[in-house]
């Protein structure tokens, strides 16, 4: 076992510049003599994309939940945002969203937001924000080799500089932010610290994403979406239109195998009107496609359980994508690594404490657990998913939440619980308080809708656009 520590850390290492890494840097700044930011690549002077960070390329939004986490830990950072270019959506007020249970209804209470914008511009916004603070470095072009210490304790890591020259960099915290490629438990293994528990989710879903000039003003315009059903028989398919910075909207399509988008421009379109509704290819014929189709199949739920490490060194914590990555459908991971990043930040507040790594991860894991049981309770659903399938509890509590989904479409108390839990707000667990559950019971109070609700204006500004030449895609 490890010897616990109860005396403040004064120099951070936190290893990769990721978003997860400079929200850990924002965590640790006002407690800490130094924190240094060791990345592997450079990182980019505007809102450019960042090297090894290929989920970038599809759609991206924070969860009410995320955002207030990043607003507390880099105050002013979400008007700064808004400023250039990202839009806060009301939710679910300016959300077309078909569900496998129906339309969702746009309740025109709006009781949480969602934060939308390209990953390239909310990296820039919470960079520039966290290396304003003189105790804050980078050093770009430089690879972590692996840990110094042993099994009780961490203090710092080997690394090889943009020189080629191995060395030394002593710390008395090291935090991991090196994302889905992190070498952590091999580097644990080294120190003789093995066990790490695993688990994966793999739905086999593939992504295809391109953006779009948008042909309607996109300040107030709203996010329109199509969602999987994971109990028809042929292969679950799925998609969505985000307005977002440029005037733009990113446009993400997903496929399971057998149903799996391609690369090729001239099937993007063709393959968004196989979705369970056309409502995105009827509106991507009015836009202007820019660039090409990206395409990633790295949308497995992933994540390792070092909270439950039997022997945990002193001195090292893990954070965002290190600990656990998610299908980026669910829209969770970038308000996960924030959320983890105020728990360690919340922790630090308290002063000098025993046991700080293990009881900052512990605290991390708490976010996790909440967007694991959302995604997983999803995907395990899935025909095509591999490393595990539904039990009979896992049924019945789809089942469950189906019934909630159906009565969130004509029942604000339903729509604002479920909301509460996906906004990352609000534990799973919540779902069976008994207003939800008398709600469940009784049923949506509003007929079923059966086409996309757009407001009058919107429709107008639809009603008035040309349609597209296809042969332009």
């Amino acid at each position: 076992m490890s010897r616990a520590t109860s005396h403040a850390p004064r120099r951070v290492v936190i290893i990769g510049g990721s978003l997860a890494g400079m929200l850990a840097a924002a965590a640790v700044k006002e407690h800490v003599d130094s924190v240094e930011i060791l990345e592997a690549h450079e990182l980019p002077a505007g809102p450019e994309p960042r090297t090894g960070v290929p989920q970038a390329a599809h759609i991206h939004w924070l969860q009410a939940g995320g955002a207030e986490a990043i607003d507390s830990l880099l105050p002013g950072s979400i008007d700064l945002l808004m400023a250039a270019g990202a839009h806060r959506i009301p939710v679910t007020t300016d959300m077309v969203i078909y569900s496998p249970e129906g339309w969702y209804r746009r309740w025109q209470r709006a009781t949480h937001y969602v934060i939308t914008a390209s990953r390239d511009l909310t990296d820039l916004v919470v960079r520039e924000q966290v290396l304003k603070d003189s105790r804050v470095t980078v050093r770009t072009h430089t690879k972590v080799l692996g840990l110094l210490g042993d099994r009780r304790a961490v203090k710092g890591v080997r690394l090889r500089g943009s020189d080629g020259i191995e060395a030394e960099l002593r710390a008395d915290l090291v935090i991991d932010a090196s994302g889905r490629a992190s070498r952590l438990p091999r580097w644990l293994a080294r120190l003789g610290l093995t066990g790490l528990a695993e688990e994966r989710l793999d739905s086999g879903m593939v992504y295809a994403s391109r953006l779009y000039r948008a042909p309607v003003p996109t300040r107030g315009w709203p996010v329109v979406g199509v969602q999987a059903d994971p109990l028809l028989r042929q292969p679950a398919k799925a998609g969505g239109i985000l307005p977002i910075d440029g005037d733009r909207w990113h446009v993400s399509l997903m496929g399971a195998p057998g149903g799996e988008p391609t690369r090729a421009a001239e099937h993007f379109e063709p393959f968004a009107r196989t979705l369970r509704h056309p409502i995105l290819a009827d509106l991507l014929q009015h836009a202007e496609p820019l660039g090409d189709v990206s395409v990633t199949h790295s949308t497995a739920n992933r994540r390792y359980h070092y909270e439950r490490l039997g022997a945990r060194p002193d001195g090292l914590v893990a954070l965002g994508d290190s600990v656990a990555t998610f299908n980026p459908v669910y829209a969770q991971g970038m308000s996960v690594a924030a959320l983890g990043a105020l728990a360690l930040r919340d922790l630090l507040a308290t002063g000098p404490t025993r046991d700080l790594a293990h009881r900052a991860q512990r605290a991390i894991a708490r976010p996790v657990n909440t967007a694991w049981a959302l995604a997983t309770g999803q995907d395990i659903h899935f025909t095509t998913t591999r490393g595990k399938r539904p039990k009979l509890t896992d049924r019945l509590l789809r089942r469950y939440v189906s019934r909630v989904s159906r009565t969130a479409t004509g029942s604000f108390r339903a729509a604002t619980a479920l909301t509460d839990v996906l906004a990352l707000q609000a534990p799973p667990a919540s779902l069976v308080r008994p207003g939800v559950l008398l709600a469940a019971l009784i049923g949506p109070l509003r007929p079923r809708l059966d086409h996309p609700q757009f407001s009058s204006a919107e429709r107008e500004l639809l009603d008035g656009l040309p349609h597209r030449e296809t042969s332009r895609t």
